[in-house]
């Protein structure tokens, strides 16, 4: 009788920490723009500066193939090196996403060499659509093409407040 009352308590315990999680509100840099962003794939962030200000870091989900640069599309890699923010879609099959400028012509002659197409279409994005309750809970697992995902409330203000043109360093 202990044990079940002691695995019940555990198991309220770890309930409560994970609707804390869930809920628990982020800074936001709201009325900011962000001019600079860099992306720390191992440690799975995404850095916003403005004015040489680091203003918010966002945990980030990759590729399901993260660790090395991408070489080919299909490969489930994030690309490594220094792009631009070249698009934004408010209409996204992922809640709203900022496109990188990957591939650059280095990115098309690697693929080349392997004799494989470089692919594109490397965004940072929110949830699919109608997913977007699994909230924080996406950061458990690396889950996109090659992407760098969000919550869809992340994407918000990143697509509200990073220009077209924004330089975006994506390293290992």
């Amino acid at each position: 009788m202990a044990m079940r009352k002691t695995s019940g308590l555990i198991f309220l315990a770890l309930l409560a920490g994970l609707v804390a999680y869930y809920f628990y509100p982020e800074p936001k840099p709201e009325g900011t723009t962000i001019d600079k962003l860099i992306v720390l794939k191992s440690e799975r962030k995404l850095l916003a500066f403005s004015n040489g200000k680091l203003k918010k870091t966002y945990t980030i989900s990759l590729g399901r193939n993260p660790k090395g640069d991408k070489q080919y599309e299909g490969d489930s890699r994030t690309p490594e090196g220094s792009y631009t923010i070249n698009d934004k879609n408010p209409n996204s099959g992922y809640h709203k996403n900022l496109g990188v400028s990957y591939p650059d012509s280095e990115d098309i002659r690697q693929a080349k060499m392997l004799g494989k197409p470089a692919g594109g279409a490397i965004k940072i994005h929110g949830l699919r659509n109608g997913t977007g309750f699994v909230g924080k809970f996406h950061r458990l697992m690396d889950w996109t093409q090659g992407c760098m995902a969000v919550t869809n409330e992340e994407v918000d203000e990143l697509y509200s407040s990073v220009p077209l043109g924004t330089p975006i360093l994506i390293e290992p």
